[in-house]
């Protein structure tokens, strides 16, 4: 056979394998992994979300027919009613700022000092786990007519009479300093521990005082810790209902709103209405937490890492 060229002929290429499902949902970022996360989604689902959802959509359905928005006109068109938003902000405001204040320098000082540290953990997490109920009924014994706090007062001659702590709104604000405390304390210690101290030594070597470091350094690193630290304190603070029933004035300026929801419901047995006040005070949160937030990222707009990196 005589050697001529060979000639090229195109080749055909088999066609390929189509990917199955489990690449496809794989680079989809979906795999077996993310099946385990299943159970809390539907844990979630519900309690939680079915019940907000049909919450919702049961305020929209008055018992007296008055319309799809009966309810929320019966609340803002009734004094008593309106009235229980001014009460629970005259409460949860002050007692959330207490808190928040008042771990700052806590935490401040506690951020070096790791044994003292944790007896100060130690006091502090007991009140949350004697819960608000038991807190409560301690303070009946403490801040009554006869009680300690009383006792002393008059003992060292502060004050002649015992002073009205109990059944009024200065009751409820002591309970939820006492059980919000901790929490705040906690979680600006932990936005405290990641600033890095070796910004705070630069400073002071260039001549920096110690209140030009806090305002300056200390502060601005601080101010996500802070802002989020008080919108979770408010929220538990906004939705008080066993201090308010137990040490306040359910009938008068501890009639908050949720004490009203509970009345709606279970003494008036209208649960659209009872659910129309949990609405209301859902959204008075979410537009609290949106105006904390938005305040957070006018005066510092730089990085949420507090300085550690």
């Amino acid at each position: 056979m005589s050697s001529m060229g060979t000639l090229d002929l195109p080749r055909v290429q088999a066609p390929s394998a189509q990917p199955s499902w489990r690449h496809r949902l794989r680079d989809r970022g979906i795999d077996r992994l993310l099946w385990l996360v299943a159970p809390a989604f539907l844990f979630l689902v519900l309690l939680f979300i079915y019940p907000s959802v049909y919450g919702i959509v049961l305020s929209f359905q008055p018992m007296d027919h008055s319309g799809f928005l009966g309810n929320y006109v019966r609340f803002f068109f009734d004094p008593f009613l309106r009235g229980t938003i001014g009460h629970t902000f005259s409460i949860a405001l002050p007692a959330s700022i207490f808190n928040v204040v008042a771990a700052i320098p806590l935490a401040l000082a506690m951020r070096r000092r790791k044994r003292s540290q944790r007896i100060v953990n130690v006091l502090l997490v007991t009140p949350i786990t004697l819960g608000t109920v038991l807190v409560a009924e301690g303070l009946l014994n403490y801040l009554g007519p006869r009680g300690w706090v009383n006792r002393i007062l008059m003992g060292i001659g502060l004050t002649d009479k015992p002073l009205p702590l109990l059944h009024n709104m200065w009751g409820v604000i002591i309970s939820l300093i006492i059980t919000g405390f901790p929490f705040a304390f906690l979680l600006i210690l932990s936005y405290v521990s990641g600033i890095n101290p070796a910004m705070d030594a630069a400073a002071r070597t260039l001549g920096a005082g110690a209140s030009q470091r806090f305002f300056r350094i200390t502060l601005p690193l601080l101010s996500p810790g802070i802002a989020n630290t008080f919108c979770l304190t408010f929220v538990l603070a906004f939705s008080v209902f066993p201090s308010a029933t137990l040490l306040g004035n359910p009938s008068g300026d501890s009639h908050v709103l949720a004490v009203a929801a509970a009345n709606a419901a279970f003494q008036q047995y209208d649960y659209p209405l009872a659910s129309a006040i949990s609405v209301i005070t859902a959204v008075v949160e979410l537009l609290m937490i949106a105006i904390v937030l938005g305040l957070r990222s006018r005066l510092y707009s730089g990085s949420t890492a507090t300085g550690k990196g």
